[in-house]
């Protein structure tokens, strides 16, 4: 049996298809939620979903609420940090310079540039690019270090005044940049504009969106990225069915005490006489966000949980092609939305529905499984996989399998 010692320091000698899958599963829970905001901006939204009142899709917003909005982004950002760590080790183990990860990262935040110019506002992946650089600080720190460091960026509660005294110093003004646009110019600019004019407005749209970039996803993210860090470090990946059962209780108990405050949040608190206190109700909000985030922790145990049952292994297993080839599947889906959605396609902003949205991201995910499967059986990496890999190892890398 190998010792503590001897597991943290062993390499990891293939893919550990468990993260693939969460990789998938993550990739799914994102576009369900993206779809949402594809098909209304965030300046829209109050107004368009009024409309939606029959009970499916009344349902299906419920669905949303407690499954999917807050809960994959967390992660996707947990996943990234663990792929840190094992690569971190990697190139220690292979004498590779650090200036592998700059340039790993450098391509990564040109890739979010690109994507949100050219296909979608809502990036997320330059985050991930500025993030992933930030943990390189603390790649050298115990894994009890880290999980403090990650515990006090989870609970600081001040993001949205140290925010706005961030802005106050520079004179940003996020509001102003949507001021030339009305909601009905927005959906004619999408519907019926240039792809020239579309541009224009993600530009504008993503400036407005950069509180909450810096006071909602931001710490998450990072937050993620060293909890990811912790468990590459602690050596759970050699054992993960050994962790995933020690863990089961604490996680459990998570699990219960944050869906109870879901719940409250969701169906009760909104009418009462205390949530129109604003103080009261940023704390509701910050909890909220807490309790997402552990939620996300949990999702992420039972998927690891149920991997080791034959059934939900057969169930869960397809995934991993998605997962393996994430970075291509998540901008692949911008394209079809931005070709779903406006001018270039057929057009539909505004149009569907919750449900409706729901069973398009569920049929799009599933034709990229079948895709990643098919391009996997010819190939080592994804397209975009492998334009990353070859520039961050400043070389050109076979693609085709032997």
């Amino acid at each position: 049996m190998s010792t503590p010692q001897e597991i943290h320091h062993a390499p990891l000698q293939n893919r550990i298809i468990q993260l693939d899958i969460l990789r998938g599963f993550a990739l799914l829970g994102i576009f369900v939620v993206n779809i949402e905001i594809m098909n209304c901006v965030f300046m829209n939204q109050d107004a368009f979903s009024q409309q939606w009142t029959s009970s499916l899709d009344r349902l299906m917003v419920r669905i949303q609420q407690l499954f999917f909005y807050g809960k994959f982004f967390p992660i996707f950002s947990l996943l990234f940090g663990i792929g840190i760590s094992i690569q971190w080790m990697s190139l220690k183990r292979k004498g590779i310079s650090i200036a592998f990860f700059y340039r790993r990262m450098g391509a990564l935040f040109l890739f979010g540039v690109a994507h949100i110019l050219f296909l979608w506002s809502g990036d997320v992946i330059h985050i991930y690019a500025l993030m992933g650089l930030g943990t390189l600080l603390f790649v050298q720190w115990t894994p009890k270090q880290l999980l403090i460091l990650a515990l006090i960026v989870f609970l600081f509660p001040f993001y949205g005044l140290l925010f706005e005294w961030i802005v106050s110093g520079i004179g940003y003004q996020a509001e102003r940049y949507l001021e030339a646009y009305t909601s009905e110019s927005i959906v004619t600019t999408i519907r019926e504009g240039t792809y020239f004019e579309g541009m224009q407005l993600r530009i504008q749209e993503y400036k407005s969106n950069v509180n909450v970039l810096l006071v909602s996803l931001m710490p998450i993210a990072f937050t993620m990225f060293i909890l990811g860090l912790t468990i590459g470090k602690k050596g759970w990946l050699h054992d993960i069915p050994t962790w995933i059962c020690r863990i089961k209780k604490p996680i459990l108990w998570m699990a219960v005490l944050s869906n109870l405050y879901r719940l409250f949040f969701l169906f009760f608190l909104w009418e009462t006489d205390i949530w129109s206190a604003p103080i009261w109700r940023s704390i509701f909000i910050y909890a909220m966000h807490l309790c997402d985030t552990l939620m996300a922790l949990f999702m992420v145990w039972l998927v690891a949980y149920g991997y080791q049952y034959s059934f939900w292994k057969k169930l869960l297993s397809p995934l991993q092609y998605a997962g393996r080839m994430a970075l291509t599947n998540y901008l692949l889906q911008s394209l079809i939305g931005l070709f779903i959605f406006s001018s270039l396609g057929l057009g539909w902003y505004q149009t569907l529905s919750p449900s409706q949205t729901m069973g398009l991201a569920i049929m799009v995910f599933t034709a990229q499984v079948f895709f990643s499967k098919i391009w996997l059986h010819f190939f080592k990496y994804g397209p975009l996989e492998w334009v990353w890999r070859c520039i961050s190892y400043g070389k050109v890398l076979a693609i085709k399998k032997s």
